[in-house]
């Protein structure tokens, strides 16, 4: 990390440099925007709106009685999953931290609202570190590198177009999930 081996890093530095997004987002009792600020409690309200139009989550917070100041419940069980990754999402983004982790963050959400959320995330963090985790081949068809996993083995690695060439799980995968108009984009 920034050249140092990860081993030399203290556990609390590397934490702080992490804005990890799990598959469950986790939400506390709070509101929406106490639930942003856990990534940074000096953020900025224009911060906070940020993050939640990178997060894609503007539109249903809106829609929400009292908009940020609308409560959340224990675990966040008044919003839906996609609701859920998004608002996780948006709390990272508020973190600013050099590596974003995406333990397969993007699963609930539906394809459109996933491919607007990848494209606001590579124009406002450019110059962060993305690791994403992930079982669908759109959300990562695009990444500058693409590892491929095989149970708990690494059977691949490249670009898409490479891995395309090289490599027959991820061109199984690849077939099994999108379409030939899918694969031409």
């Amino acid at each position: 990390m920034d050249g140092r081996d990860v081993r030399e890093v203290t556990q609390e530095d590397l934490r702080e440099r992490i804005g990890f997004i799990p598959q469950r987002g986790i939400l506390f009792t709070g509101t929406i925007e106490s639930n942003l600020r856990f990534g940074d409690e000096n953020a900025s309200d224009e911060e906070l709106q940020a993050a939640a139009r990178i997060s894609q989550a503007t539109g249903f917070i809106a829609e929400m009685d009292g908009g940020m100041d609308a409560p959340v419940s224990q675990g966040g069980t008044n919003v839906s999953g996609g609701q859920k990754q998004r608002l996780a999402i948006a709390r990272a983004l508020v973190k600013k931290p050099p590596i974003y982790i995406f333990d397969d963050a993007l699963s609930a959400l539906d394809f459109k609202t996933d491919a607007a959320l990848r494209q606001a995330l590579k124009k406002e963090t450019g110059k962060s570190t993305m690791i994403i985790v992930t079982q669908r081949v759109s959300t990562i068809k695009n990444a500058e590198q693409i590892v491929v996993l095989d149970e708990g083995e690494m059977v691949g690695k490249g670009t898409h177009e490479e891995l395309m060439r090289s490599c027959e799980t991820y061109r199984e995968m690849v077939s099994s999930q999108l379409t030939g108009e899918e694969l031409s984009r």
